[in-house]
């Protein structure tokens, strides 16, 4: 089954780039496949850029509405993301328990609904 891994953190939590700590935490992203083999398979996963550079899209009564920045004012922005193959929601949920955001932000499991 794929479960969508969805990364949320307050920006300002984030640790600094160039600093001992981002470097650790890279360190763990970039070993996180190998590290959860056994569990799941990353299909794609990506970081991205702040809220800031985001524009949300709406479309009401025939016409198109973008907004610059995300539509819903939270603490915690939407960071990054997984999509990833796992047998069941233990591992997808062990999975993202490995994700070093966990630590102090906070990792959303859905699973992908298949349209036949």
């Amino acid at each position: 089954m794929k479960y969508m891994i969805l990364l949320y953190a307050e920006p300002d939590r984030n640790p600094v780039p160039g600093t001992p700590e981002f470097d650790t935490m890279m360190a763990e992203f970039f070993s996180l496949d190998e590290r959860m083999k056994d569990r799941a398979t990353v299909i794609a996963g990506e970081g991205l850029l702040g809220a800031e550079t985001a524009t949300t899209v709406k479309q009401r009564d025939g016409r198109v509405e973008t907004l610059d920045g995300p539509f819903a004012e939270t603490r915690e922005h939407l960071g990054g993301f997984y999509l990833i193959e796992a047998a069941n929601l233990d591992d997808a949920q062990a999975f993202a328990a490995a994700v070093p955001v966990a630590r102090y932000g906070s990792v959303e499991v859905r699973p992908v609904e298949v349209f036949e």
